[in-house]
Parts: C-alpha cells; sequence; structure tokens
C-alpha cells in the first residue's frame, strides 16, 4: 500500500516540456487531461445544441430539454430562490467534475486525483459564494454577517473561510485518490474480470457522486450566504 501511494502521489506530474529561456515551462498532466475534458464537453455541447427549434422540434432536442430542465430544478432546489441564478454555473461545474471522474473509464488519471485541481474548483467556489453574500447583502451586511448570531463567535465564522475550500478539496481529491489505490490494488490480485466490473461503478457511480456531493454542498454554501 506505501509503494502504491507514493507511485500514485510522487509519479512525474508534468506530461509537456515547453522551451523557455535557458530551460522548460512544463505542462502539468492534469492540465492537459483538463483541456481535453473541457474540449470534449464544449464540442458534446455544440454538437447536441445545433438546429434547435421552437415548434416541431426533434426527439434529440426534447431529450436535451427535458435533461436541461432537470439539472436546473435539482440544483435549484439546492441553491433556493435566491440563489437560483447561479444554477447554470453550477450544472456547468457539476458536468465538468463528473466527467473528469469518468475519464478513468479509458485508463486516464482523472485530474481531480491532483490536489492543484480540486484546490483551484475549491476556491473559485467559495470565491462565488462571498461574491453571492456580497451582492445580496452589501460589504457592510456580508461584514456584519460574520458576527452572527453573536460577536463573540467572529473568529470562527471568519475560520470558516479557510475551512470550507479546504474540506471541498480534501473530500474531493481524497474519494478519487482512494477509488484510484482501490482499483490499483484489486487489478494486483484479480487482473481480468473484476477490475473491469469494479471500474464501472468507482468510475461511473462513485465518479457521479462525487460531483454531485461537491455542487450540493456548495450550493448550501451559497444559499445559506444569500439568505
Amino acid at each position: 500500500m506505501k509503494e502504491l501511494l507514493v507511485e500514485l502521489l510522487m509519479e512525474d506530474k508534468t506530461l509537456i516540456h515547453v522551451p523557455f529561456g535557458n530551460g522548460f515551462f512544463d505542462i502539468a498532466k492534469s492540465v492537459v487531461i483538463t483541456w481535453i475534458v473541457m474540449a470534449i464537453v464544449i464540442i458534446a455541447v455544440l454538437l447536441l445544441t445545433r438546429d434547435l427549434k421552437v415548434h416541431n422540434i426533434s426527439r434529440r432536442q426534447a431529450v436535451l430539454e427535458s435533461c436541461v430542465l432537470w439539472l436546473r430544478e435539482a440544483i435549484g432546489g439546492m441553491l433556493g430562490e435566491e440563489g437560483a441564478m447561479y444554477s447554470d454555473y453550477m450544472v456547468t461545474v457539476l458536468v465538468f467534475i463528473g466527467v473528469s471522474n469518468m475519464v478513468g473509464l479509458f485508463g486516464v488519471t482523472p485530474p481531480t486525483m491532483d490536489l492543484n485541481v480540486t484546490i483551484a474548483l475549491s476556491v473559485m467556489s467559495i470565491i462565488l459564494v462571498e461574491a453571492a453574500g456580497i451582492a445580496k447583502k452589501g460589504a457592510k451586511g456580508w461584514l456584519k454577517s460574520f458576527a452572527e448570531p453573536m460577536p463573540v463567535i467572529a473568529p470562527m465564522n471568519v475560520l470558516e473561510l479557510v475551512i470550507r475550500p479546504l474540506s471541498l478539496c480534501m473530500r474531493l481529491f481524497g474519494n478519487i485518490l482512494g477509488a484510484t489505490v482501490i482499483m490499483e490494488l484489486i487489478r494486483s490480485v484479480v487482473p481480468i474480470v473484476l477490475p473491469a466490473a469494479l471500474s464501472l461503478y468507482f468510475d461511473l457511480f462513485d465518479g457521479a457522486i462525487q460531483a454531485y456531493v461537491f455542487c450540493f454542498l456548495t450550493s448550501l454554501y451559497i444559499k445559506e450566504a444569500v439568505e
């Protein structure tokens, strides 16, 4: 187990070395895979949204609209009425993390197994949470909210600004890393049938669950910030 963790965490994460000055400008593997995931999502969106109509819509458009409405309603229910305007962003994050977690089906290391990626996603989410709070309450109201329900707990509320993104990034990173470790251990013991079956669980079901949990918690934080 120790050797496996060292191999997974200490492997060379650089995929592309670009000559720059007297050295190299390194591009990490997770960054390249993230670009590929973004390209896949963008191409899929462009293909699925071609030739949309108002009347006499195709079956493809009907299914697409049903999926979009279902996602918006699911995320909107977590955000509440006050935070409904952020549903499209949260749906985008949900799709991105979900697809990123599922690329392991093709033998590719998920970018969310890189702590830098999960930190970036968490920081973006917390910035959105605090920006939503400022937009709703104003700068003074946002600052006063740290002293609620009583001024004595203001330091704890400030500390929560650090704890929240740390919790989000470590939960996502830890679950994806744990699933990868389990799959590698299973492959070393039963190299043929069982890994393929469990890969469907860890890469599809568990990957989707982790994407949902990330968006669920972020949505709760936004709902709390705008109330």
